[in-house]
C-alpha cells in the first residue's frame, strides 16, 4: 500500500493519477499547506524542501520518495507501466521540461495572475508571456506527436496535464490550441485521471476548454 502525502495542487494530482492509472492501492494523508503543515517536524522528515507530495511504498520497506518527478519515476519503474524502457529519453526530457519549465513558470503566473493580481504589474506581464509561449511550444509539439513522448501515454503526460487543467486560472484560451487542446480532451477521458483529478473526494470535475 502507498501512503500518500499530498494537497489539491497540480503536482498532487499528478501522483493520484499515476497511483489510478497502476490501480496500486493508496491512502491519502492531507498536507494543508495553507495551514504550514508542510513545515511540521514529523513532514520535514520527509520532504527535506518542505513540499508535497510524497510516497511512503509500505509494500517496498516503507521506502519514501519526495519530488514529483521521482515518484512518477519510481512508479512507472515498479509497475512497469508508462515508462517504456525503449522510450526513456524522450520521456525523461519531456518529464523534466514539465518540471523544470511547465510547473515553476505556470506556477509563478498563479500566483501574480490568480492569487495576487494587481500586486505587480511587471510580474503579472511576465508570467503571462511565459505561460502564453508553453501553450504554444506544447502545441507545437503535439502537432508532430499524440502525447508528449512519442505515440504512447507516459508519466510526461501525468506530469503536465495536471498543469493544463487549470487553465481557467491562465486565461490564455486553451480552445485556441488545437493540438494542445486535442491531447487535453483525450487524457481527460481517462477513468483513471478523472478519478485522480478528485483525488481529494470534493467532486472536482476536470474543466473543459
Amino acid at each position: 500500500m502507498i501512503e500518500l502525502f499530498s494537497a489539491d495542487t497540480p503536482n498532487g494530482k499528478k501522483i493520484s493519477i499515476m497511483l489510478e492509472e497502476i490501480s496500486y492501492k493508496y491512502k491519502v494523508t492531507k498536507v494543508n499547506i495553507f495551514d504550514g503543515d508542510q513545515f511540521k517536524d514529523e513532514f520535514v522528515k520527509l520532504s527535506p524542501f518542505k513540499k508535497i507530495p510524497v510516497i511512503i511504498d509500505h509494500d517496498n520497506n516503507k521506502e519514501t520518495i519526495f519530488e514529483s518527478g521521482a515518484i512518477l519515476m519510481y512508479l512507472g519503474e515498479r509497475s512497469n507501466k508508462f515508462y517504456e524502457k525503449n522510450n526513456r529519453i524522450k520521456i525523461n526530457q519531456w518529464l523534466m521540461a514539465q518540471m523544470a519549465i511547465v510547473g515553476p513558470f505556470i506556477g509563478q503566473h498563479h500566483q501574480f495572475h490568480h492569487y495576487n493580481p494587481g500586486k505587480s504589474e511587471f510580474g503579472e506581464e511576465r508570467y503571462f508571456k511565459i505561460t502564453r509561449t508553453i501553450y504554444s511550444d506544447l502545441d507545437k509539439r503535439l502537432k508532430l506527436s499524440k502525447f508528449l513522448a512519442g505515440d504512447n501515454y507516459s508519466i510526461a503526460d501525468i506530469a503536465t496535464w495536471p498543469w493544463i487543467a487549470r487553465h481557467e486560472w491562465h486565461d490564455i484560451g486553451l480552445k485556441n490550441f488545437k493540438n494542445l487542446t486535442r491531447w487535453y480532451l483525450e487524457i481527460s477521458e481517462r477513468k483513471a485521471v478523472k478519478k485522480g483529478f478528485d483525488f481529494m473526494n470534493r467532486g472536482e470535475i476536470i474543466p473543459l476548454p
